[in-house]
């Protein structure tokens, strides 16, 4: 038995949006869940034994969620500087080879520093043998597993494209024949079949379904990336394991132009046609949607995950937020790769997706601080399998919890008439994190992590690279450098001029 007291705590959103909150409360916890809400002294006179966590000062909120991530290390540390997102791909493979336990961790350390209790964790399409993959996924749900963070887990399958948005046979015609081998090797090295992909899923399931803190679920990765069959399967799979699933789509005005050359229909009426437009159903990106495909998503319960950093890092576009809320989609937020610090920091994610949907004008309603936490809280939860049980602050809800301190905050001054929330999100910084609890169990405290040492583990993923590229490395980064000029080459004139506006979100094509 423990409890939480703080200065006011934000529990859920009301039906109005706006936030239920409770001043100079406290929560009283037991077995992982939340047992009550109420009054500090009455609890403490309750439960003498109970241990205490917060002074009184700090602000309570749910353990963030973090709805769309995949990787430690970032792009950037690895040697992939941001770019167009269809030529940044080429970049990724240039990267070392990572130990993905130590991996793991490195971004576990920086989301729960943070406040993020939950990570949606989207896998990168699998290369080598239904072995080798099986391994991988065991290393980061190892590292989830033991740094105590939840964990919603998926693989991205793809069965084709996996370059450029066409067929892997068809772009090596295009290369200069002393690239086609080395090519053809890198081809070569997804060897997972859509079979292997659903018996790992069908493993992963068995093994982990059953914990309080990790799940599996399905992403099929983009429609670029999956066959007509992929999508049908995946649809089977979702509905026979009643499993969630995310999928990235339409994050780039290259992905809605590859919808209408492949289906002469928009990408999300084409995965209508494989019912994949439902509940179970979350969309990673979604920048360009038109407004009947929102329409669409409004109706079937879709759900959509807002990665704010990522699309303006990778020259993505403005994902159609407002609209998206104004239809009542439901919305979470995600960090992707990393957030606009090269870091995988939920305040400062939340502060981005605050500012840059302020249009110009007294009239436009724009999302509020409100609608923000809702994203990183309730939102990004019902994208995963833990949905219901997390991203509220009530009883029998799952003891998720963060403590920032107010004080900090306040700082030398801040003004009674300040909004509340909007003085947190503007002005709360990672070092002023306190305490972060998931499922019960306090996983940081004061600047230290409780499972995991993370000193050491720096020490090790540092170790573990400081060696000279292995051969496949170095064919590997060869082979990135000089794809970028064929890549480039592939999308001249792949989108009709003046097609995609910089700002205009709902054009005609469909």
């Amino acid at each position: 038995m423990h409890i939480v007291r703080g200065r006011k705590i934000f529990m859920a959103p009301e039906a109005d949006g706006s936030w239920k909150t409770l001043d100079n409360g406290a929560i009283l916890c037991s077995g992982g869940e939340i047992v009550a809400i109420g009054d500090f002294d009455d609890f403490s006179k309750r439960y003498p034994d109970a241990t205490v966590y917060g002074s009184g000062h700090e602000v309570v909120l749910p353990g963030f969620v973090n709805g769309h991530h995949h990787v430690g290390l970032t792009p950037l540390q690895l040697g992939s500087p941001d770019m167009p997102l269809e030529l940044w791909l080429v970049t990724r493979m240039l990267a070392k080879s990572v130990d993905l336990y130590l991996d793991t961790l490195y971004s576990a350390f920086e989301m729960i520093s943070s406040g993020i209790t939950t990570v949606q964790h989207v896998h990168g399409g699998l290369p080598g043998t239904p072995n080798e993959g099986a391994r991988q996924c065991a290393d980061v749900l190892r590292a989830y597993d033991d740094i105590g963070m939840r964990a919603s887990f998926s693989v991205m399958v793809r069965d084709q494209n996996h370059l450029v948005y066409g067929s892997d046979m068809e772009f090596l015609e295009t290369l200069p024949s002393d690239l086609r081998e080395p090519m053809k090797r890198w081809f070569g090295q997804f060897k997972m079949s859509l079979d292997d992909h659903a018996n790992l899923f069908r493993d992963l399931s068995g093994k982990w379904n059953k914990s309080r803190r990790l799940r599996i679920q399905l992403a099929p990765a983009n429609l670029h990336w999956c066959s007509d069959k992929a999508l049908a399967k995946m649809a089977d799979l979702s509905e026979e394991a009643d499993a969630p699933m995310h999928m990235h789509l339409l994050e780039t005005p290259f992905q809605k132009e590859y919808a209408l050359k492949r289906t002469g229909v928009s990408a999300l009426t084409h995965l209508d046609r494989f019912s994949l437009v439902n509940s179970r159903m979350t969309l990673g990106h979604g920048v360009w949607l038109t407004e009947p495909d929102l329409d669409l998503l409004a109706e079937r319960g879709t759900c959509l995950c807002h990665n704010c950093s990522s699309n303006f890092r990778l020259r993505s576009g403005m994902a159609p937020l407002r609209q998206a809320l104004s239809k009542g989609i439901i919305v979470g937020m995600g960090i992707d790769e990393a957030g606009i610090n090269d870091d995988r920091d939920m305040l400062q994610e939340m502060r981005m997706v605050l500012t840059c949907h302020r249009a110009p004008g007294m009239d436009t309603e724009v999302p509020g601080a409100d609608d923000v936490l809702s994203m990183a809280t309730v939102g990004s939860a019902a994208t995963t399998p833990f949905r219901g049980t997390i991203g509220r602050i009530e009883g029998g809800m799952s003891a998720d919890i963060v403590l920032i301190d107010w004080d900090q905050i306040a700082y030398p001054f801040l003004d009674e008439e300040a909004p509340f929330l909007d003085a947190l999100l503007r002005r709360g910084r990672m070092d002023h994190v306190r305490m972060v609890m998931c499922d019960g169990d306090v996983l940081y405290k004061d600047g230290q992590f409780t499972k995991v040492d993370r000193t050491s583990a720096l020490v090790a993923l540092h170790d573990s690279l400081a060696h000279a590229l292995s051969e496949d490395e170095a064919e590997r980064r060869e082979l990135s450098k000089r794809l970028l000029l064929h890549v480039r080459a592939f999308y001249d004139g792949y989108l009709e001029p003046q097609s995609y506006a910089p700002f205009e979100r709902f054009n005609s094509r469909d």
